[in-house]
């Protein structure tokens, strides 16, 4: 099978930015924003992206390139006369496609929420509901058991509607990746990156002109450094980790398909730095609008889904805009799932022959069926099945979350800094002006530094206070109170 390559650097850095710019940028940098001080964490990221971040991002596009082949032969390759020990090597790359199958056993059941949001708001339900005295009164206060009533009957209730809504957010994906990593990834890219970064413009554009926006600006820019800690610094580090997408073998897939006289260095800075960028404006598209309103920017996960609709609500078309924002996410998520179920995919086709059309189907129909059903359902119908403590959902998470993307993480700064040493340099050097002096002292960061900085994640999320703060109690809080603050868009006068 001959491997396609990225048309151009553009396309790929494009590719790279649709995966990593998901809930991550638009959902959970700005909560952890508001909960650890504005400013302070802003600062603290932007270096964290740059040294922490950017080598990672070198490090699994090493592996990928060097390899052009699926995460788990990527972790062989050269190694195929010492058979022991490229089995052993190819755990890591296993154990990076169970964490993508992890991510997308919960990540398609949010995109199905952001369809609901989106098909809710533009219907007026509340009216069909008859919940508004007089049905027409969209001025009137909306009362707390009445966003109860509709949450129950709409979402907690109606779990096979959710499991819908999340079948079509898998169809989406599906008549994309049916056309290849060129013609369907790539291509669908350069549409949707666009898309996302219009709504996002146009949201920003807007906050920033309601009455009080510069209290949100000077919270979000001026830092705060009194605010900063330990456990400030470990939950940077994990977002670094979850924004980019680093540990679930996604970059490995993608720069597998790059060329080999192309710049890892300048594409892997280009990768960071879009992805701060996007995360900063999401956060000028969220701050604002909250300080204006008067609302606390420390609400936690729930932040996005419950306190920014609110916020909505104290716009003239507050609902259109609220639209608009939902698209934002509902494109965010799909540039990134399409790209997690590729590394799947990669596998089935390459390590076990299977045609492009099967290896896609097999992979969204298992998915669908031994993930997403099970998350879809946890709070009702697998309400009581309980793992360690956790529902389904959470454990799905969990896992993938906590510890697949750190134990891959890790063994591909090992893999590179331990195993490659001065062949990971030269597949650096193909390509690249950097200087000789630069690409070895990343080499040294990469074999003692990073493993260091992973561990202390691992250890920080054991000891309970992990980076990525605990997804059992965000997504479960998020599932929770999501949907209920939807219907007071429709409260506003002038919709």
């Amino acid at each position: 099978m001959t491997r396609q390559v990225w048309s151009n650097r553009l396309t790929y850095i494009l590719t790279v930015a649709g995966a990593t710019i998901g809930f991550g940028a638009t959902w959970r940098f700005p909560y952890l924003v508001g909960e650890y001080g504005g400013g302070a964490y802003v600062a603290v990221f932007v270096l964290a992206m740059l040294f922490v971040g950017v080598p990672i991002i070198l490090v699994e596009n090493v592996i990928g390139r060097r390899a052009h082949t699926n995460c788990v032969d990527a972790f062989g390759g050269t190694l195929e006369s010492k058979k022991p020990i490229a089995r052993f090597w190819r755990v890591f790359g296993y154990m990076g496609a169970l964490g993508a199958f992890g991510i997308l056993a919960y990540y398609m059941v949010i995109g199905g929420w952001v369809i609901s949001y989106i098909v809710h708001i533009a219907q007026g339900i509340l009216q069909g509901l008859g919940l508004v005295s007089g049905g027409l009164d969209v001025s009137a206060p909306l009362q707390k058991s009445q966003t109860i009533a509709f949450y129950e009957a709409h979402i907690q209730n109606a779990p096979w509607q959710i499991s819908l809504f999340t079948f079509v957010f898998v169809a989406i994906n599906w008549l994309i990746l049916r056309k290849g990593v060129i013609d369907g990834i790539e291509r669908s890219v350069k549409y949707l990156m666009p898309l996302l970064l219009l709504c996002l413009v146009l949201m920003v554009a807007r906050n920033l002109t309601l009455d009080g926006a510069m209290e949100g600006v000077r919270f979000y820019l001026v830092p705060d450094f009194s605010a900063l800690s330990a456990e400030l610094f470990l939950y940077v580090i994990g977002q670094v980790f979850f924004a980019l997408s680093l540990g679930f073998g996604v970059m490995i897939t993608l720069s597998s398909h790059l060329d080999k006289q192309e710049d890892l260095v300048k594409t892997s800075l280009f990768t960071g730095v879009i992805n701060t960028l996007i995360a900063v404006l999401a956060g000028f598209m969220i701050f604002p609008s909250l300080f204006s309103a008067n609302l606390a920017p420390d609400s936690g996960p729930s932040l996005v889904f419950k306190v920014l609709p609110i916020a909505f609500s104290h716009m003239h078309f507050g609902s259109i805009f609220a639209v608009v924002f939902f698209v934002l996410l509902l494109v965010a998520a799909l540039t990134t799932s399409i790209t997690i179920y590729q590394v799947i995919i990669s596998i089935l086709e390459e390590k076990f022959h299977l045609p492009h059309n099967k290896a896609i189907n097999y992979t969204l129909l298992g998915v669908f069926v031994l993930g997403n059903i099970p998350c879809a359902l946890s709070s009702s119908v697998f309400a009581d099945v309980v793992l360690w403590g956790r529902s389904v959902f959470d454990t799905f998470d969990f896992l993938s979350g906590n510890i697949f993307f750190v134990l891959t993480a890790l063994g591909a700064s090992v893999f590179v800094g331990f195993v490659l040493r001065e062949e990971a340099i030269q597949e650096l050097s193909n390509g690249t002006k950097a200087p000789h002096w630069l690409l070895k002292g990343w080499f040294y960061y990469v074999r003692y530094g990073i493993p260091v900085i992973i561990i202390a994640i691992f250890i920080g999320g054991i000891l309970d206070i992990a980076p990525k703060k605990r997804a059992q109690e965000a997504y479960s809080e998020l599932r929770v109170e999501a949907l209920k603050p939807i219907i007071i868009l429709d409260s506003k006068k002038g919709y």
